[in-house]
């Protein structure tokens, strides 16, 4: 009898499940946002409402708008899912329980605090109060509601899984938006990284033990970058891609900057795992071989968008009255203008789980928490 309740202790030590990872915690922006923007514009008549909560935004999969900035799911839902966890809620717009988990990602997100855009008048737009600080300031404030020792808390965080980031698009944006040029726009990333891996820590010293830390985007290959800032001159653009070369090398220095940091990290908590997460690598990938993922032979184009020669105008943005969208997104690799498909964001997705676009894989983290608490057994 003995034997036999060993062997079911080990059962879940076999694959990944909720024995290993129990909660999803996320920090980000429209890459990751699953609600939250649409709450703060129900609350905010400032803000007003946003076109994610509109058709034809959440066309696949929910069949309805969500808040996501997708056609259907985000790479945070194909990680839950595969999770066997529950789609995270966003924190700003869930009344019910948190225990596996909560979405803080707010789109419109800057990784920076809106005082460092303030201080260099680097920001002539609107900007939400909901950067990374306050966005680790919400989840310090749900931790009560989670657990109530710090015993309890270092093991329920420990055994939760923490997503953090994309951040740097927004960062980026702003201060162009604001007439900087890439050259002082770049001088911002060290500040930018640095933001990033204080959050790390707070995290880490809050007991965390497994952390998705996210690279940037290929930013001059968004086709909203590519229709706001066209170039006359042909060099600017990269021949094999499409894509504006300066702009890419923002994204190029904050990945260099960030994986150097992570590495840091890693030496200074050794328990710790951190993995680094890639989104440049697979998407510029993507627009060099579109037709080996299904994907257009024009994959800069945007299936929902308001024509131009990538198919956006911010004047005629997806959501917007007479916008529609394309017949089949999943053929598409960009949705609207700096967003993805459902589709493409799966394929990221299980490359970040299974690799190679995540080091470690999140597979191979949780294999090791499975071992670990085999161990013990």
């Amino acid at each position: 009898m003995k034997l036999v309740f060993l062997f079911l202790l080990s059962l879940p030590c076999l694959g990944l499940g909720k024995t290993q990872i129990s909660s999803i915690f996320s920090f980000g922006n429209s890459y990751t946002d699953t609600g939250n923007v649409l709450a703060l514009g129900a609350m905010n008549q400032t803000l007003g409402p946003t076109v994610s909560g509109l058709p034809p935004y959440g066309t696949n999969f929910f069949h309805k708008p969500t808040g996501r900035f997708c056609d259907g799911r985000l790479i945070l839902d194909f990680i839950a899912q595969a999770l066997n966890l529950p789609l995270l809620p966003p924190y700003l717009a869930h009344n019910g329980s948190y225990q596996q988990g909560a979405n803080f990602a707010v789109s419109g997100t800057t990784g920076l605090d809106y005082s460092f855009f303030v201080e260099r008048n680097a920001s002539n737009t609107f900007l939400l109060n909901t950067t990374l600080n306050v966005q680790l300031e919400w989840f310090l404030e749900l931790k009560p509601h989670l657990c109530t020792s710090l015993e309890n808390c270092k093991k329920f965080f420990g055994e939760s899984l923490f997503i953090v980031g994309e951040f740097g698009i927004n960062d980026f944006s702003v201060a162009i938006m604001a007439g900087k040029s890439l050259a002082e726009v770049r001088s911002y990333i060290p500040y930018l990284v640095k933001t990033i891996v204080k959050a790390v820590e707070r995290l880490i010293k809050e007991g965390a033990l497994t952390i998705v830390v996210s690279e940037n985007v290929p930013y001059g290959c968004l086709p909203s970058v590519l229709s706001l800032y066209p170039s006359s001159n042909a060099k600017d653009y990269n021949p094999r891609t499409g894509c504006l070369i300066n702009y890419n090398e923002l994204s190029l220095y904050q990945n260099k900057l960030l994986h150097k940091a992570v590495s840091r990290l890693r030496l200074r908590y050794p328990r710790v795992r951190l993995i680094i997460a890639e989104y440049y690598r697979p998407i510029t990938k993507f627009v060099k071989y579109p037709k080996q993922f299904g994907f257009i032979e024009t994959p800069l184009q945007v299936c929902c968008g308001g024509g131009g020669p990538y198919n956006f105008n911010i004047l005629q943005g997806c959501g917007m009255p007479g916008v529609n969208a394309c017949q089949n997104a999943s053929t598409y690799l960009y949705w609207d203008g700096p967003h993805l498909t459902e589709a493409a964001y799966h394929y990221i997705a299980d490359g970040w789980l299974r690799g190679p676009y995540a080091d470690p894989p999140i597979s191979t983290a949780i294999t090791e928490i499975s071992q670990q608490t085999c161990s013990k057994l």
